[in-house]
């Protein structure tokens, strides 16, 4: 399994997470690293890979040290909502070994910490995200946390993270990092913020280059966007909430 040493170790450092009981632990950990199983095709073909290829990444989420850490850093059960996904998020950028990244409305940085996670695990890449992210429709207690709280020091070696979440930022952003591998939306449910920032990324995006949108039914954007594209909308996973996914490569106009 590849994961660093110094994750490993920050994983066994005490934290306040252990007034958890071990039952408590335990739960919270298994809601974290569940995922559908039917998820794990369409996660095969973004990538480009089969699901068998996938079968030792999965591996390393049952005996790695991430769901731990992160609930050494506060994701408890307060954030129940924010649990899911999370594994789908590490297996795509394993599998899809990007380079280039870019996430939109990064909070206590969960998802942020999963995709830093697998960028650890590939030995390359750089993240960038762009915050703070608004706190509708999430769970109850996350404006409560700090931006980026979730991510290990450990981890942020391969992560910019920029504040000022408004759509010149974004630009500017892009502008520098043409050729995107992944960009994900996750920045709420105002429907003008998601067509600028679908638009803005699918046009940035490489040859290989994967779209994500979180809650993809906070509003029509991503429906929108995906018969544009000349497809139904794309699911990933169905959560809630739902996560949409499409890859350059398989867009009938991608080209």
């Amino acid at each position: 399994m590849r994961e660093s040493a110094a994750l490993r170790a920050a994983a066994r450092a005490p934290r306040p997470s252990a007034l958890l009981s071990p039952a408590a632990h335990k739960a919270i950990r298994h809601r974290m690293l569940f995922y559908r199983p039917a998820s794990l095709g369409r996660v095969a073909a973004l990538a480009g890979v089969t699901v068998p290829e996938l079968h030792r990444y999965r591996q390393e989420l049952a005996r790695g040290a991430l769901a731990d850490l992160l609930l050494a850093r506060g994701a408890n059960f307060a954030f129940v909502r924010e649990l899911p996904q999370g594994p789908l998020l590490y297996l795509l950028v394993r599998a899809l070994r990007p380079m280039r990244l870019v996430e939109t409305g990064v909070r206590p940085g969960y998802s942020t910490a999963w995709i830093l996670a697998a960028l650890d695990a590939n030995g390359a890449g750089q993240l960038t995200s762009l915050g703070p992210g608004a706190t509708t429709g999430r769970s109850a207690g996350v404006e409560n946390v700090t931006v980026g709280q979730f991510v290990p020091p450990a981890l942020r070696s391969r992560w910019i993270l920029e504040l000022g979440n408004n759509e010149e930022h974004l630009r500017t952003i892009l502008a520098g990092a043409r050729d995107l591998d992944l960009f994900f939306y996750d920045n709420g449910p105002e429907v003008v913020r998601a067509r600028f920032e679908l638009k803005s990324a699918w046009a940035s995006l490489g040859r290989r280059g994967v779209l994500l949108a979180h809650h993809a039914n906070a509003n029509t954007a991503w429906s929108d966007f995906c018969q544009a594209q000349g497809v139904p909308p794309q699911i990933l996973d169905n959560g809630p909430p739902p996560l949409g996914a499409l890859s350059m490569r398989s867009a009938p106009r991608a080209a």
